[in-house]
């Protein structure tokens, strides 16, 4: 893992979006070199990655992981992309992907997701490939590490690697798909990052080859310029094959040189395209109207990309700007929380884009009529720190946040997932850089922090700012009257008014450690074959606590309050939408930033959400901070502040999004689905505009202050830590409040019902493309806990169903990219669970289908499915569920509520051995009782235009 801030992992204001076979960032270096980074620098690579290449140029990557055990994830990347696609064939790096599955030497097209699935690999979860500008990599989740498994995975790996057939039929079928997905990416969002992404990027080549292509060149291109792009890029010297997991390194090895070994590229090494060269700009301003999209202003500053080795003097120029950045990050995001502040959000930070540029960038959200005063806040805070500097007391904090994000990692590195492993190793492959060890990380970072100073943090702020700019850009859904002249007026004005030093805030500590006499145990028990301890205090407050050592010092919280959703009225709507700003109100002694100041050397966190039983504060620590951790949760359940400027900022997000959710169909139904499968009722429904903009801060604080203050507390601790701790921290926090009343059981749900059947199905509609719309059905239940034997074959069941729907609409006709089923069982409301299956697709489409459906429902009631086919559809939930009961996520959710609802311990211990009692003849009776076509309900989202 590369030394990063880690603020700056996934910025979103200009980090493209990331996509299952998709188009992400990555590097553009010149891959054809065979060397790994560190034979180029002076930094130590991670001493546990065996590093090697083959006599033909394929480098390779072997590291022992045994988290979580008889696992193992494999990475295959082809140091080619987009970029290199010829004029005529730009789509095609991202279409020969997707053929990757279609069929090669030694696998029939259709088998290679069938093999998988007999190995209990999930389509899309674990098998998976993602093209980028500039690479694409192939992925392998693997289950199990049995010889043939690792053997299978491999063979797979060297088929893509020069044996794929390209089949002309498949081939033609697969375009359907991709002119789905096309439609599917084709967001404001992602508009609106190709647009900005562009203008930064003016005069190099990625401006020019954004990886979905040209439709016109997808739609008829000839499987020839395939094969022409397969030979001439995948080639052993662009290769990296990377694995890691509970594996032998040596036998790994072994393998690795008798598979790739004798792979021989087709024809000689063409030459990378030229990159182009990046414009030189000076000032500008600009306007970029995304119909549908949100607001935002950002000024850039862009200079050449460095295309150095990876080295201790890169990477600690780059730290010391980021810190710099970091500040003003802080700044800008502290105007953000307060009340009238100018805009909703902001960030600052820097980027290499698409290894085509460096990137400097300000940038805010802001309400639509509010531009001209975020654009002159940002200016005026940019002008102020490159002016005046940062002061050392805001340097240090920086220095401390990231030192403890640090410290966590490399206490933590030997329970390291696997997969996470993987994609880090393929991530530093991406960037060039040296893979280095969560140890090595911390160490460099203590290197190059000991002695750096305000003045040279500074300097450095200085520099950032220079180069091509300031390029200021407008986006929004409307350009403003004047358009770009508009902005450079807001823009100049804002720039002649003088600056300011910033006043340095006073230190702030935390003054919520003291909560009372600890509360005294009254009952306690433990569920020893699951390793849990169930505690009640004497104030009432319940405790469960399951120590394990999957992750080394983790320790997730979590405090459920209340009923939930079922303890508000049916009638009316209320401000459920608002939940966000529980957190970021902060309590009545300190706000949010001063929350985040005070306990800056901790690794604590707080969420607040919703659910249908209760309403929750979530937190994730580490071991030596867990008190810390149950201190904060504890101010927000004793002391909260429902302040209005958090409530505000959470409503202009909302407003400010509405026409996202509308200019796609999966917006749309991301929007409207809980409350249409809730029958319309408004404890799942979705605000519309009208009671956004009527809601009032009061509306907020008379919702929440009663559930939060005197509902029932339930908390569940799991992770790196001992029962006896876990009872005593508890105690002298939650334990020590003022008597909460007992969790008791309820009948009074209301009237909580799946909507009723119908022949014509639901109407909606969207505002986005022509030739896009979706389609859907669902098909009520049950809930989960009262037949945990009906939930697993309802499982199963609707796997199968997706597969066939998968097979038919996705690969055999190439109507849908997206096609989905799940099934959802509540665990809390008796009688209320269904199963749903969708798809997106072209409007004419839709017919064909729910013809299908139907068809597929009529066939499951009418025979059993086949051993093969039942096994492809079990394995894989097995095999998740395995690998989520290695993670303490899993014993987090499925402990909640377990001391007053003891079938949940049931589920638990019975959720891996009740699919192996689940029969093909099961499935049949299971379609009989709950999939018949006349018990469907329906629905569908289409262009406004259409309807």
């Amino acid at each position: 893992m590369s030394l990063e801030i880690k603020y700056f992992a996934a910025w979103r204001f200009i980090a493209p979006i990331a996509l299952v076979a998709s188009f992400a960032s990555s590097t553009y270096a010149d891959t054809q070199s065979t060397s790994w980074p560190q034979t180029q620098s002076d930094i130590r690579a991670d001493s546990d990655v065996h590093f090697g290449t083959l006599a033909n140029g394929m480098r390779f990557a072997i590291m022992r992981n045994a988290t979580p055990p008889g696992q193992a994830a494999i990475r295959f990347r082809i140091g080619s992309g987009s970029l290199d696609e010829r004029d005529d064939q730009q789509g095609l790096a991202h279409f020969l992907e997707h053929m990757a599955f279609k069929g090669s030497t030694h696998v029939p097209e259709g088998e290679m997701v069938r093999i998988l699935q007999r190995k209990g690999l999930a389509f899309g979860a674990d098998t998976n490939a993602s093209t980028y500008y500039d690479a694409t990599v192939y992925k392998l989740d693997l289950p199990e590490v049995d010889a043939d498994t690792l053997s299978t995975g491999l063979m797979l790996m060297r088929e893509t690697a020069s044996e794929l057939t390209l089949d002309p039929g498949a081939f033609d079928r697969e375009r359907g798909v991709i002119l789905s997905e096309e439609r599917l990416r084709d967001t404001p969002q992602y508009r609106a990052w190709l647009g900005i992404t562009n203008s930064l990027l003016a005069g190099r080549r990625a401006t020019m080859r954004a990886p979905i292509g040209k439709t016109d060149i997808i739609s008829n291109a000839p499987v020839d310029l395939v094969r022409d792009y397969y030979r001439a890029n995948y080639r052993p010297e662009r290769a990296t094959l990377m694995v890691v997991g509970d594996i032998d390194p040596v036998a790994m090895e072994i393998e690795i040189r008798q598979r790739f070994g004798d792979w021989k590229a087709a024809g000689p090494t063409p030459a990378k395209p030229d990159p182009g060269t990046l414009e030189t700009k000076g000032e500008s301003a600009d306007v970029l109207a995304v119909p549908g999209g949100v607001t935002k202003v950002q000024i850039a500053w862009t200079r050449p990309y460095d295309t150095a080795p990876d080295t201790f003097a890169k990477r600690r120029t780059k730290l010391i700007e980021d810190l710099g950045l970091l500040v003003l990050k802080r700044r800008v995001s502290t105007i953000a929380s307060k009340a009238d502040a100018p805009f909703i959000s902001a960030v600052a930070g820097s980027q290499d884009l698409l290894d085509s540029a460096h990137i400097v960038l300000i940038a805010a959200d802001s309400e639509p009529d509010k531009w001209q005063a975020a654009l002159a806040t940002i200016d005026q805070e940019q002008r102020r720190i490159q002016q005046f500097g940062v002061g050392q007391a805001e340097l240090d904090r920086e220095i401390l946040e990231n030192r403890s994000f640090l410290q966590a990692a490399a206490a933590g590195a030997a329970t390291r997932t696997t997969t996470d492993i993987a994609s880090m190793l393929a991530n530093s492959v991406n960037d060039n850089e040296v893979f280095t060890s969560p140890a090595e990380d911390l160490s460099l970072f203590e290197t190059i922090t000991k002695d750096v100073t305000a003045a040279e943090v500074n300097q450095a702020l200085r520099h950032a700012f220079s180069g091509n700019g300031p390029q200021v850009v407008l986006q929004t859904a409307q350009s403003p009257q004047g358009g770009a002249d508009a902005v450079r007026q807001a823009y100049d004005a804002s720039k002649a008014i003088t600056v300011s030093a910033s006043i340095g805030a006073a230190d702030v500590a935390w003054p919520y450690t003291h909560f009372g006499q600890p509360g005294a145990v009254v009952e306690r028990r433990a569920v020893d074959d699951l390793g849990v301890t169930m505690v009640r205090f004497s104030n009432g407050v319940r405790l469960t606590v399951k120590p394990t050592k999957l992750r080394a010092n983790e320790v997730l919280v979590r405090e459920d309050i209340g009923r939930g959703r079922l303890d508000l009225p049916q009638d009316r709507p209320a401000p459920l939408w608002a939940s966000p700003a529980v957190a970021l109100s902060g309590v009545k002694a300190m706000d949010y930033q001063d929350i985040q100041k005070a306990l800056t050397a901790h690794m604590v966190s707080i969420d607040f959400s919703v659910g249908d039983s209760s309403f929750s504060f979530d937190g994730r620590t580490r071991t030596e901070d867990l008190a810390t951790q149950l201190q904060l949760m504890t101010a927000y359940t004793a002391d909260p502040a429902y302040r209005p400027e958090a409530f505000k900022r959470v409503q202009e997000t909302y407003l400010t999004g509405l026409d996202q959710y509308q200019a796609t169909p999966s917006g749309v139904v991301s929007r409207n689905l809980r409350g249409l499968v809730h029958s319309g009722d408004p404890r799942w429904t979705f605000p519309d505009r009208a009671q956004l903009s009527a809601a009032k801060p009061g509306d907020f604080e008379a919702l929440f202050r009663p559930m939060v203050s005197n509902g029932p507390i339930d908390i569940t601790i799991v992770g790196d830590v001992t029962v006896d701790d876990a009872i005593r921290m508890t105690a002298e926090t939650f334990g020590a409040l003022p008597p909460r009343p007992e969790a008791a059981p309820s009948e009074d749900w209301g009237d909580v019902r799946f909507p009723a059947a119908n022949k014509t199905p639901v109407l909606l509609t969207h505002s986005g493309r022509a030739d896009n719309a979706a389609a859907g059905f669902g098909a009520p239940i049950g809930d989960l806990l009262s037949d945990l034997p009906r939930s697993f074959t309802a499982n199963i069941a609707t796997h199968i169903f997706q597969n066939r729907l998968i097979d038919q609409f996705r690969i055999a006709e190439g109507a849908s990219y997206s096609v989905g089923g799940d099934v959802n069982l509540s665990r809390e409301i008796p009688g209320y669970g269904y199963a749903y299956f969708h798809a997106e697709t072209d409007p004419a489409k839709i017919a064909r289908f729910y013809a299908l459906v139907d068809q597929i429902a009529n066939d499951l009631r009418s025979r059993d499915v086949s051993p093969d086919e039942f096994a492809r559809a079990r394995g894989p939930i097995i095999e998740t569920l395995k690998h989520q009961r290695q993670n303490n996520e899993y014993w987090i959710e499925y402990l909640r509520g377990a001391q007053t609802d003891p079938r949940r311990l049931d589920w638990i211990r019975d959720n891996l051995s009740g699919y192996d009692k689940v029969t093909p003849g099961d499935i049949r009776a299971f379609a009989n009782t709950y999939l018949s076509p006349e018990n469907f309900w329906k629905f569908e989202v289409l262009p406004a235009t259409v309807r």
